[in-house]
């Protein structure tokens, strides 16, 4: 490949990137719509609708009927509906959109899409299809079929009871007794729980009467633990899940409802749809700056400095207990520390001291701790504290609350496992050599030991690790291997041990993992077409541009995958996104600026390793 286009290439991506941040200095992005959040949306704004005395304005009976006509718009040609507007068609969101048509009086006005989403329904399963798709995990497949019994689509006795009791118990025994969802669910478990319980008691007394005793405390807790603007992790859904339900009991606590539907309202968008999270511009602002490096605006380091620091949280979370010392995936006061934001935000605030005195500092060198602003060590600092709290006994780490590990989203993951890895790493080379003894630095060396055990041991016999957050539509079980080893592959590179079995073995998949047109997709498929992306060929190619930099020759493989990724650029579908995130639940979305940000961390790697011609 010409030096000149590589380099053309590059500074293109990485200009694009630059002009994407906002007045406030960071980058914010732009969700996709989603007819999941949409369809919810609606029927929380409707079963608010059909409260008695219900005084709902002209303006929320817009955002219905807007609403509903955007999802009646956006149905696949099967019937159903995917999560976004690029997903194919799963039984959840066609579930969910039917309901709200049929729940909003709607079904007349759109006979043919009602029609042909109960026939979506029945062909795919229907009840046990949903279940099946969550196995025991109740979190989403109850509030799923709550809606459908608010919209008289389902029997009550479908509807698995939820001990929304337990949540009166000391937030410290969460993790012992188990509960049916998962730890960032618990309004659900409440509101949800809840109006189970008023529309169908349970046969035993003594349960009864527990759960009748529990409804107004476990209500207090849940006006305590609701964030000031309403939205329950700045979801949609989750939010609509909590409004309909307390609209229906008709009894719920009146603040709680009245500030979800303030959420609901002040979330919409435009075109009448909802997205399934607020932003992600955290994670996104730690990302754009990872991925840009020294190439951060020299007037920018600062300020971007003091808006990472400001988003640290510094008290005990309300919601999860979370300790003070992590960062949440938003700016926003519904987001939730966790192992993946917080890792992000400790390598780009050492990335943004790295590079604070790029005149004086190697770019190949670490800030050492004098060479750090003292409220950014300190930041720093906690932030390290609270990863080394959370890590599991396993070795690896959970998104949320350490020890939970019973259902998906509360074990540890290789995703995040080697996030933590590299910041703590990054953390341990950005000290001073008379901090090498101390008892903090080698309970850090002990974590990160663990932690690669826990890689080894779950890494797959062909070589690949499994992302949590991530998946791709067309791969088997919705996995996406290209993203999970690609990340994996990333704490054995910055660590030093690409030379080692476990990062060979990864390195190989992603290698005949490619397409024969020089991109990625999720992995390998089992006969039908998986569709390639900007996002997991960008990310696969970085990791095996680091490969051939320590060999010294630019492999063909990753000169193919240059190629493609240029003409991309070339061709400015740089923001053409794929839905390849999962949110809660299994629940996809895409970014616009994922692919974006993933292309300027590859040719950045390319062009900082000298290898091309």
């Amino acid at each position: 490949m010409p030096t000149s286009r590589l380099e053309s290439c590059y500074t293109r991506a990485r200009d694009w990137l630059l002009a994407e941040v906002v007045d406030g200095g960071h980058w914010v992005g732009e969700l996709s719509s989603s007819a999941l959040s949409t369809a919810t949306a609606v029927m929380a704004l409707e079963m608010v609708r059909r409260q008695p005395n219900a005084s709902i304005s002209p303006r929320h009976q817009a955002l219905i009927d807007n609403g509903l006509t955007w999802i009646a718009a956006r149905q696949n040609s099967d019937g159903g509906w995917g999560d976004t507007t690029k997903s194919i068609s799963n039984i959840s969101t066609t579930m969910l959109c039917h309901a709200a048509l049929h729940a909003a009086g709607a079904a007349r006005d759109f006979t043919p899409v009602v029609t042909a989403a109960a026939q979506y329904i029945e062909r795919a399963g229907g009840i046990a299809a949903l279940c099946r798709r969550y196995g025991r995990d109740k979190t989403f497949s109850v509030p799923i079929l709550t809606q459908c019994a608010l919209a008289g689509l389902v029997d009550w006795g479908e509807v698995a009871p939820l001990p929304f009791e337990l949540a009166c118990l000391p937030p410290a025994f969460y993790k012992t007794i188990r509960l049916p969802v998962v730890s960032y669910a618990l309004p659900a478990l409440i509101a949800i729980g809840q109006v189970r319980h008023h529309f169908l008691k349970p046969g035993n007394v003594v349960m009864r009467c527990i759960r009748d005793a529990a409804i107004d405390r476990s209500l207090g807790i849940l006006e305590r633990i609701q964030p000031p603007n309403g939205g329950f992790l700045e979801a949609a859904p989750l939010t609509s899940f909590v409004v309909m339900s307390l609209a229906a009991l008709q009894r719920g606590n009146p603040r709680v409802l009245q500030r979800g539907v303030e959420f609901l309202v002040n979330s919409v968008r435009p075109d009448g749809s909802w997205p399934i999270d607020t932003n992600l511009a955290t994670w996104l602002t730690t990302l754009a700056i990872n991925a840009l490096g020294e190439d951060v605006p020299a007037v920018s380091r600062a300020p971007l400095t003091d808006w990472l620091l400001n988003q640290q949280y510094r008290t005990l979370h309300p919601y999860t207990q979370s300790a003070p010392g992590g960062w949440a995936w938003t700016d926003l006061p519904g987001g939730v520390p966790d192992a993946d934001d917080t890792p992000g935000a400790i390598l780009a605030l050492i990335h943004l001291s790295k590079y604070a005195a790029s005149n004086i500092v190697s770019a190949d060198s670490l800030p050492a701790e004098n060479e750090m602003g003292e409220t950014t060590r300190k930041s720093l600092a906690a932030g390290v504290g609270w990863l080394l709290d959370l890590q599991n006994n396993d070795g690896g780490w959970p998104t949320f609350c350490r020890g939970w590990g019973a259902l998906p989203f509360d074990r540890s993951a290789p995703d995040l496992t080697a996030h933590c890895i590299r910041a703590l790493d990054a953390w341990n080379q950005s000290r001073s050599m008379s901090a090498n003894h101390s008892t903090e630095f080698r309970r850090t060396l002990r974590a990160i030991q663990r932690g690669f055990a826990f890689l080894e041991r779950t890494q797959r016999s062909d070589g690949t690790w499994l992302p949590l957050w991530f998946g791709n539509q067309f791969a088997p079980d919705d996995e996406n291997a290209t993203y999970g080893t690609s990340r994996v592959l990333a704490a054995y590179c910055d660590t030093g041990r690409m030379n080692t079995e476990p990062a060979h073995r990864g390195l190989h998949w992603l290698t005949a993992a490619q397409n024969s047109d020089g991109s990625w997709c999720g992995g390998v498929g089992t006969g039908a077409v998986i569709e390639s992306s900007v996002e997991e060929t960008s990310l696969a190619l970085e990791m095996l541009i680091a490969r051939d930099a320590r060999l010294g020759e630019l492999s063909p493989t990753s000169r193919r995958g240059l190629d493609w990724l240029c003409a991309r650029v070339e061709q400015e579908k740089l923001i053409d996104p794929s839905p390849i995130g999962f949110y809660f639940a299994k629940l996809w979305y895409f970014e616009r600026l994922y692919p974006l940000i993933f292309a300027v961390a590859a040719l950045g790697r390319a062009r900082r390793s000298g290898l091309y011609p």
